[in-house]
């Protein structure tokens, strides 16, 4: 039992050990999730999402979701929703200072397929979202997003407290220069607080880059997130 609880324990900290020394911006972020079935294999899932950074000072952006998603079979399951978001907003350049300190509209309509699987009790979930990012204030572009979750087969206390691991890569393409420009590494925990309810905690490490120009410059910040989800 002592060593199953410090494997886990390292397996959950993976993420934090490796970037607790980064400088970055401490940020929080909060995201409800609604899970409705509607027939079988199909089911609507309405999300919402609040940022916090500054060191949890500023308040600077939300998200509002829906989509629809079908199970072909345990392994697959395709969906498409649309994603409204306001982002606080401030540049250098001069042609677009006039949208400064202002929550700016993107319009982001969206496709998704998950591929799942199990190895020896390990739970794996490949997700590839491809969207469209239309925006008032700079070039509309499309982007890709490639987010691999790995839960472990470990569960704690009647809460069912399980640790999982996932790494998201976003690769944007069409209006601007194709380029990585994100990756975002996650570490926590997943636990069932009643029948229909589940939560979250988790850290990560946001990777952003700041332009194509500067390839090797990074802006990182430490993510403390929460998920809250009711499925009906």
């Amino acid at each position: 039992m002592k060593k199953i609880l410090f494997i886990t324990a390292l397996l959950a900290s993976i993420a934090f050990n490796a970037y607790a020394y980064s400088n970055g911006d401490f940020q929080i972020w909060n995201t409800d999730v609604e899970e409705v079935k509607l027939v079988k294999n199909f089911k609507i899932i309405i999300e919402e999402e609040f940022r916090w950074s500054n060191n949890v000072s500023k308040f600077y952006y939300q998200h509002y979701d829906a989509g629809i998603f079908y199970d072909f079979n345990k392994h697959i399951n395709i969906g498409a929703g649309y994603r409204q978001i306001y982002e606080l907003f401030s540049s250098a350049d001069p042609k677009v200072s006039g949208f400064n300190n202002k929550f700016m509209p993107d319009y982001n309509p969206y496709m998704t397929g998950t591929l799942s699987w199990e190895i020896a009790g390990f739970k794996f979930d490949d997700r590839n979202r491809m969207e469209f990012n239309n925006l008032d204030h700079k070039a509309d572009f499309w982007r890709y997003r490639n987010k691999l979750t790995v839960k472990a087969p470990w569960a704690f206390t009647k809460l069912e407290i399980r640790p999982f691991l996932s790494d998201e890569v976003f690769v944007v393409f069409g209006g601007i220069p194709s380029d990585i420009n994100q990756n975002r590494l996650s570490s926590g925990f997943g636990m069932n607080l009643l029948k229909n309810l589940k939560f979250d905690i988790y850290y990560m490490l946001q990777s952003v880059k700041l332009s194509v120009k500067n390839p090797d410059k990074w802006l990182n910040a430490n993510v403390l997130g929460f998920k809250l989800k009711i499925a009906l």
